[in-house]
């Protein structure tokens, strides 16, 4: 059974488990560096996708001012490609279907195809962003 979890950063218990995540897909994974990692959580809503209870993949969101940036999209490396970075897009698209707000991201330059697919265009050229290429991208609804 896949569920999603919405919580804040004061929810202790989770939010090592997000950590648990990010640290293996980003930190290890990707070689950032870990100090990035952990900036901006406390003003973040955060999300994990679970499958049978087991926590898979991480994301979240918070406003700036540009609007509300989506960030830290992580799916462990076994359950990628199986459509749970869509579950946790589309939930953080609910949370958000209120605001009037942009929505945007900053999306590695290899998965450019996935959020594209989820109604992002890329905006500017490709930029570096710990040590990994990006585009900037916001959502066409808004």
């Amino acid at each position: 059974m896949i569920t999603t979890k919405r919580f804040n950063f004061s929810d202790k218990e989770n939010m090592q488990i997000a950590h648990r995540i990010r640290h293996k897909v980003f930190v290890i994974g990707q070689n950032c560096p870990a100090e990035l990692e952990w900036e901006f959580e406390e003003e973040s809503t955060h999300f994990l996708v679970l499958k049978d209870d087991n926590a898979i993949a991480t994301a979240r969101y918070r406003k700036t001012s540009n609007g509300y940036k989506l960030e830290r999209f992580a799916v462990l490396d076994k359950y990628q490609g199986r459509g749970y970075g869509h579950i946790i897009l589309n939930r953080i698209l609910d949370d958000l279907i209120n605001t009037k707000e942009k929505i945007y991201l900053h999306a590695q330059s290899q998965v450019i195809s996935f959020y594209e697919k989820m109604g992002f265009s890329k905006y500017g050229d490709e930029f570096v962003e710990a040590g990994i290429k990006h585009y900037k991208m916001y959502l066409k609804s808004n």
